[in-house]
């Protein structure tokens, strides 16, 4: 079973079996903290509050010394002062006029004064910005060079949070390949499948959600689904040329591998994880033996918008971003499935989220998935936002209990069936790299994958319907509703119930 290091970003240096020393930040100090240092007080705080590590709420030196341990890269979203409701309105506005732009404008033209006062050296726009602004949400990109400017800056009403962009908690034991196990071909249980009529594979644990009597009225069609993540193997041909007839594919890439180049490396997966996710949620019916999807009738967009499944570098933070903000803009897109996350809150990957939600989109996140000695925190980012649903894995039977590398809490709001409880190494099954012959996946990334399949069934069987409209009809189909439980949410879709 794949293991997902969500959790790896921040606790690598547990892993190396010192406790480190947790470090006070004084009002008197003036030099940065450490790396071990500042991953002390992050892990303290992430333990001691398990919630979602926001930088807004953090001391000036704490931003300061983030910044100074990753190339001073920050990230500054903005809006008029005086503006009120960016959450709700971030859909609505123009910044490249009137207001937007003068604040804007007035932004860049006191960073670059303030930098030079402070510094004593004029700063050049390659030593200022970090990246290119898109045109559409309020952020700019930019270096901090200097503590005073951050204070300066942070404290402004047109600020509406300025955190560094680039930071990651990372020590040399740190996987920069996180979740990318590719859930390479494996010799399927038997007992992990049934078969369709024309052969192909269905995972065990669509039975107990009601998966395939939904079939027997709806398999997707119509409706969209963006997959954002590491993209799509283009040697996985069912997720390529062998798609379906009368479905749309369209794969695209947004990542910038380089911080020095604006370009992207295109659509292909690098990782596995995408392909995985797409497979769960979109595989075609087909009559090769391979493992088909939840939602087989629908469209599915796939973006490559990060190198692994934990948002942390600015370049995923900004992919995450442009892809949110084309799946918002995306007639075709009902339904949005991130599968990814982190344990830091990130304002560039919330403005995507708001502008997406506002245009009426539904995100699903996962819930978080970490080795079993390190699912002890709760629910990550950006699942733990309101404007997504967040999605976690249970074993089979009763009571709930969460796979055994799933994160819980309140925020949930779905669980699916993701792993036997008598044995554990056995989750669902999805398309491998190429070929007809399936691989074995779990956690709440594929939880979330197969969650947003069951609402492309009932989103299908009545394509006008609005997304509070859909997730009405999921909850009321939950095994758990008309209670919500404190770690589990409304519990597990009943897929033929929510579709009738």
């Amino acid at each position: 079973m794949q293991r997902i290091l969500l959790f790896a970003s921040f606790i690598s240096f547990v892993l190396t079996g010192c406790q480190k020393e947790i470090v006070e930040v004084t009002a008197d100090r003036t030099d940065p903290l450490t790396r071990t240092e500042l991953n002390a007080r992050v892990e303290r705080q992430l333990r001691e509050t398990n919630k979602v590590f926001e930088w807004s709420d953090a001391e000036d030196l704490v931003v300061w010394s983030a910044l100074t341990l990753s190339d001073h890269q920050a990230v500054l979203g903005y809006q008029p002062a005086g503006f009120d409701d960016i959450e709700g309105r971030i859909h609505e506005i123009d910044v490249t006029t009137g207001a937007w732009k003068q604040t804007r404008d007035a932004l860049v033209a006191d960073l670059r004064a303030a930098t030079e006062r402070l510094t004593g050296t004029a700063p050049r726009d390659e030593d200022l910005f970090v990246a290119e602004e898109d045109g559409i949400l309020p952020i700019l990109e930019v270096r901090i060079l200097h503590p005073e400017v951050l204070t300066e800056f942070r404290g402004r009403p047109e600020v509406r949070y300025l955190e560094p962009s680039n930071y990651t908690a990372e020590e040399v034991q740190f996987r920069s390949d996180s979740g990318c196990s590719g859930a390479p071909a494996a010799d399927v249980d038997a007992e992990d499948y049934g078969t369709t009529a024309s052969g192909a594979k269905v995972a065990w644990n669509y039975g107990p959600m009601g998966i395939p009597e939904a079939w027997t009225r709806t398999q997707g069609d119509n409706i969209g689904i963006c997959i954002i993540d590491s993209g799509t193997y283009p040697e996985q041909d069912r997720l390529n040329g062998n798609f379906g007839s009368g479905r749309e594919l369209t794969r695209l890439g947004v990542y910038q591998p380089s911080w020095w180049s604006s370009r992207t490396d295109g659509p292909d997966d690098q990782c596995g994880h995408g392909t995985q996710m797409a497979g769960l949620a979109t595989a075609p019916l087909t009559t090769t033996g391979s493992s088909v999807g939840v939602a087989y009738r629908s469209d599915l967009l796939a973006i490559r918008a990060t190198s692994d499944v934990i948002i942390n570098a600015s370049k995923e933070k900004r992919g995450v971003k442009d892809a949110l903000v084309i799946a918002g803009q995306d007639a075709g897109t009902q339904i949005v499935s991130m599968s990814i996350g982190d344990v830091f809150s990130s304002g560039t990957v919330k403005d995507g989220i708001y502008y997406a939600h506002n245009r009426g989109k539904m995100i699903l996140a996962a819930a978080g998935t970490s080795l079993s000695w390190t699912s002890w925190y709760g629910v990550i980012f950006p699942a733990n936002i309101s404007q997504t649903v967040a999605v976690t894995g249970i074993q089979t039977g009763t009571p709930y209990l969460r796979c055994n590398t799933c994160h819980d809490g309140s925020e949930v709001d779905f669980v699916a069936v993701m792993q036997r409880r008598e044995d554990t190494g056995r989750s669902t099954i999805t398309l491998s790299r190429s070929g007809a012959t399936p691989g074995y996946v779990g956690g709440s990334s594929a939880a979330t994958a197969t969650t947003a399949g069951i609402a492309a069934l009932v989103w299908a069987t009545n394509p006008g319907q609005t997304r509070e409209q859909v997730l009405q009809r999921m909850k009321e189909a939950s095994s758990l509703y008309p209670n919500r439980s404190g770690n589990f949410g409304w519990g597990t879709v009943n897929a033929d119930l929510a579709t009738r």
